[in-house]
């Protein structure tokens, strides 16, 4: 079975497991036809996070596909040109980019099929074109003029006569099939289908495509603050990162024991979510009632306010796991709602304390896409894909970054660096400093639950800040209600803004809360008395939730995906 944020990923990845490829295979597959497809939220130039339980091991574990700052990427750096925050748009905020690299040891280590195979998929659907989205081509419109005025080389590949096109027209991008291409070139002559894995990934790290990226951004260019910027990562920086593997987090909730991916992430949010309810009694646990929204709302707060405080790059957060500390954060929530931002504080650790920046608005409600002005500045926004074979491989992968209106497109490449360093913060004593070599604390999370010691769902989804948050209302209508995955998915969900934004400009709305339309006037009603500041997203606006899993008492597989956007899909047999 197969979900992904795409139809044409999910096609892709099924037509895989169908000819005998494996879960990795199929994933690897699905990942790079959603660079080509949903050009808007990921690209070979941005990174990922997965999550994959292998049926081979023992244990789960997580890829880390998330590069780091680049050697020249300074804080000094960052003042000097006049910086108080690292801007949303532009080349000087590109980490290193990891995506392709993770998918590349993925596909070595635990895959089956030859590159080319795996490429073919991605290959033709960038030569010979797919039908572009209607939120692609919405996201293109609004940075048209930026486009056409700063970035002609984006204008070139994304305008049609100086134009946005229609959703629906066909796409092609012929640089980008040839720099998939050129990955498959590179391992010709080697002995056998790892070497020639290895061939491509040298040829990521130390060919034309650092070469080309790194001198390319070199040229000032316009960012999201308004000025014009060189960025700063080099061919050195593609040659010296590697993607890899990473232990995981785990917590226990309701029997059951739910991974993550460490405090570089925001994985570890959920899994305090998840112990601050685990406290509180089954009944009260619905997000669908007055009652456990609040709950809900109140425990990301509490949440969120950690991440804020405490993650980053080689930080243990154990002790922000630990029982004791999480049920005096659960003793926090009250009745009304909190307008405070609460870290909190253990092991004799002072939290950290960015700036609470309001003067930006709440954060805009919507589909799950990405919120993009015209200077290309993103609220941010991924997709995903998750897949299980018939092995009992199972896999949950968020690619991300790389945007098309990250910054502007290298016209060899077909593709734009990301802007992953806008979430570090230029601030020495952060523990989320821009540090080159080390990486942005990411909001890409992924999620598997094991029963026992195998892993029997996996799920992630797209929406930034809202990522963890989203899932938490999903798993306990499965965990705790008993609902089905797709009925979960289908529920109306909610979140928070009363965190700080990980996204340019890092504003924070106080009591903030987004709700979907058909939660209920009554239930909408009740958390404005408590003193929740509402904002109605609509019907069917929040969460692209998908899933797969396995049902070992009826030995069975499945998979469900967001109806959200009508782009979402799940498919398997």
């Amino acid at each position: 079975m197969t979900a992904s944020t795409h139809w044409l990923a999910t096609a892709a990845s099924q037509a895989v497991l169908e000819r005998g490829g494996n879960a990795f295979d199929a994933a690897v597959a699905g990942g790079f036809v959603l660079q080509v497809v949903e050009p808007h939220l990921n690209g070979p130039g941005g990174d990922l996070v997965g999550l994959f339980h292998a049926a081979a091991d023992r244990e789960p574990r997580v890829l880390m596909g998330q590069g780091p700052a680049p050697a020249a990427a300074t804080i000094e750096h960052f003042r000097g040109e006049g910086l108080e925050l690292v801007p949303g748009a532009g080349a000087l905020a590109a980490a290193v980019p990891g995506a392709v690299d993770a998918w590349l040891i993925l596909l070595r280590d635990y895959g089956t099929w030859e590159l080319a195979d795996v490429l073919a998929y991605a290959i033709g659907y960038a030569r010979d074109g797919h039908p572009l989205l209607a939120s692609a081509a919405a996201t293109i419109a609004r940075v048209a003029d930026l486009f056409t005025e700063s970035w002609p080389t984006s204008a070139a590949l994304w305008l049609r006569d100086g134009r946005p096109p229609q959703a629906g027209d066909l796409h092609r991008n012929p640089a980008l099939a040839d720099m998939y291409d050129g990955l498959v070139a590179a391992g010709t002559g080697a002995a056998d289908r790892i070497a020639r894995i290895e061939a491509a990934r040298t040829e990521w790290k130390t060919g034309l495509i650092a070469r080309a990226a790194s001198a390319f951004v070199a040229t000032p260019h316009r960012h999201a603050t308004g000025g014009d910027h060189a960025g700063v990562i080099t061919a050195s920086d593609f040659a010296a990162f590697s993607a890899g593997y990473d232990e995981p987090l785990v917590c226990r909730f309701r029997g059951r024991t739910i991974v993550k991916p460490g405090a570089w992430t925001q994985g570890p949010v959920l899994l305090q979510a998840l112990g601050i309810l685990d406290g509180i009694p089954d009944e009260a646990l619905d997000p669908g009632t007055a009652d456990g929204a609040h709950l809900v709302l109140e425990a990301l707060k509490l949440a969120l306010a950690d991440r804020d405080a405490y993650f980053g790059d080689g930080v243990d957060v154990a002790d922000l796991l630990d029982p004791a500390y999480l049920a005096e954060r659960r003793d926090l929530i009250g009745t009304d709602a909190s307008v405070e931002w609460r870290p909190g504080s253990t092991r004799g650790r002072e939290p950290h304390r960015p700036p609470l920046r309001t003067d930006a608005g709440p954060a805009a409600a919507g589909t799950g896409e990405p919120t993009v002005a015209r200077s290309g500045q993103t609220r941010g926004d991924t997709c995903h894909i998750d897949v299980v074979d018939r092995w009992g491989n199972i896999v949950a992968v968020t690619p991300s970054g790389g945007w098309l209106q990250s910054s502007p497109t290298i016209p060899e490449l077909g593709f734009a660096l990301g802007t992953r360093l806008q979430m570090a913060w230029l601030d020495e004593d952060s523990p989320a400093a821009l540090r080159p070599g080390f990486r942005p604390r990411t909001t890409l999370s992924p999620t598997l639950v094991m029963s026992g010691d195998r892993a029997d769902i996996a799920l992630g989804t797209p929406g930034g800040d809202q990522q963890d948050q989203w899932q938490l209302p999903f798993l306990l209508r499965v965990l705790v209600g008993g609902w089905n995955a797709q009925a979960a998915i289908d529920a109306p969900t909610l979140h928070t803004t009363a965190m700080i934004d990980s996204f340019w400009p890092r504003t924070w709305t106080p009591a903030g809360a987004v709700v979907e339309d058909r939660i209920g006037d009554d239930v909408i009603a009740a958390l404005t008395v408590r003193g929740h500041a509402v904002t109605r997203a609509g019907d069917w606006a929040l969460g692209r939730i998908s899933a797969v899993g396995v049902d070992r008492d009826r030995g069975t597989v499945w998979a469900a995906a967001n109806p959200r956007g009508a782009q979402g899909y799940a498919a398997g047999r």
